[in-house]
């Protein structure tokens, strides 16, 4: 008793050091945001000819081949599996609420009939299907919102800046700047006046100018309002892992959750006023790539949802389909196993925020956009992660199970504690400086996340 005691007090005193008062403060955010912030989970969509090759959506840089034969692939390709349909209703059984697609990428080819290149899906493939008019409508018919990867970069084109990448890919001389820009307007405009309502327009491109002598001029103040003024409500999101610009609506971070940059892309903060994403792949590629089967198993991808919820920031979990148009069966499979988690523990991601309490050692915690009378939260999420628990040694073994500690200074009452899956009730212990739980290790058995509902 006496070793439990003082364990109780160091775990007090630590929780001391990052307490902080259960207060919710009143969103700024415009309707947009906060919808996107309530959606929890997407899924990225990685399409294009350079599925032909099997060797991920940058090989036309990382080989060095010329734009015209690669161009030529494009009349070969001919997604025959392709089906509007089963992507989506394999992408909504799996709990995301949108898909965010490539509508084209930094190898120049566009997904869809757009007037401004013939180098696009319709024109130049025997398939001739406009890939995306086909996923607009269907996501319209069940409820998904659609978002639009844009690339800013093209290793093709001739008028496009040259920048660090693409180098090797045969362009000739530099023609006007002004003629691509004229062409990127147009093409933006087509994605927002011809299928319907989108979400987002994701940008990416920025950072092949990052070193470039003097910094370069991507015109956002004239490229923002064109946006903003063909879909009002139509978000802005630039992949450039640098603070967020004027005129952005949400700040993106690739292969990390904010705060954390462990893969050493981000040049800046995290933003305490715009919704956060974190883009993740499966494995180690975004578009399809034939030798990569290096899967992240699906509880470890539970795992980091709920992870990345914990950093009050969404995830968007790409797929990178196959040149005959199915999405791979190790994605697929993955995609089930998340859904059917999210069908029992959708709560705690959906419509939730985590700004108040910091993440621990043992997991993470959201909570409710719901208030008590004073302002607090009524409901907190404790995503308990059995593998960090053991590993950090954060947990007391006391009779009954093993008790853990979330700080916050001047907890409210607490109504109940429980098991999210099946109402199981939970011992627990309120203090000034928070709260102890004690968690039956059944509930720790056979899941990546242990889900605990606290109702004020």
């Amino acid at each position: 008793m006496r070793l439990l005691s003082i364990l109780s007090a160091l775990l007090l005193f630590a929780g001391s050091l990052f307490a902080q008062p259960l207060t919710q403060t009143k969103s700024t955010l415009t309707p947009a945001q906060e919808h996107i912030s309530d959606m929890g989970f997407g899924v990225f969509i990685h399409c294009g000819i350079y599925s032909m090759l099997g060797q991920g959506e940058w090989a036309i840089q990382n080989q060095d081949i010329h734009w015209q034969e690669y161009e030529k692939m494009a009349g070969a390709f001919y997604p025959i599996h392709f089906d509007a349909k089963q992507w989506v209703s394999a992408i909504k059984d799996a709990g995301a609420r949108y898909i965010c697609i490539t509508s084209r990428l930094h190898d120049g080819f566009s997904m869809w009939n757009t007037a401004q290149s013939e180098y696009n899906i319709v024109d130049a493939t025997p398939f001739g299907r406009d890939v995306l008019k086909e996923l607009a409508q269907e996501c319209e018919k069940q409820g998904i919102q659609l978002h639009f990867y844009y690339s800013a970069l093209d290793w093709r084109r001739e008028d496009y800046p040259r920048g660090r990448t693409g180098r090797g890919c045969g362009r000739g001389p530099q023609q006007p700047i002004d003629n691509y820009f004229n062409f990127m307007y147009a093409q933006l405009t087509e994605l927002l006046t011809q299928y319907g309502k989108i979400g987002c327009i994701w940008q990416d491109g920025h950072w092949d100018h990052e070193e470039d002598p003097v910094e370069f001029d991507w015109r956002y103040d004239t490229l923002y309002p064109l946006i903003k003024s063909l879909q009002n409500d139509c978000l802005i999101g630039n992949n450039h892992h640098l603070d967020p610009f004027e005129g952005e609506d949400i700040q993106i971070f690739e292969r990390d959750v904010p705060g954390e940059n462990k893969i050493g892309l981000m040049q800046g903060g995290v933003s305490e006023n715009l919704p956060l994403e974190t883009c993740q792949t499966m494995n180690n590629s975004w578009g399809y790539r034939i030798k990569d089967q290096n899967y992240t198993s699906a509880p470890e991808l539970i795992r980091y949802l709920a992870y990345t919820a914990g950093r009050n920031a969404n995830l968007l979990l790409n797929v990178g389909p196959q040149p005959d148009g199915r999405i791979p069966a190790a994605a697929l499979e993955r995609l089930a196993i998340i859904g059917e988690w999210l069908s029992k523990n959708g709560e705690s991601i959906y419509d939730t925020r985590a700004t108040l309490i910091p993440p621990q050692p043992w997991g993470v915690v959201t909570h409710g956009k719901s208030v008590t009378k004073d302002g607090n939260p009524s409901t907190l999420y404790l995503h308990v992660f059995p593998k960090d628990l053991a590993s950090s040694k954060s947990g007391v073994a006391v009779d009954g199970g093993i008790r853990i500690f979330i700080p916050f200074d001047g907890i409210p009452k607490v109504r109940s504690v429980v098991s999210l899956v099946d109402g199981t009730a939970i011992s627990f212990r309120r203090c000034q400086e928070g709260l102890f739980v004690t968690i039956p290790p059944a509930m720790l058995d056979d899941t990546p996340n242990c889900v605990i509902k606290v109702e004020m």
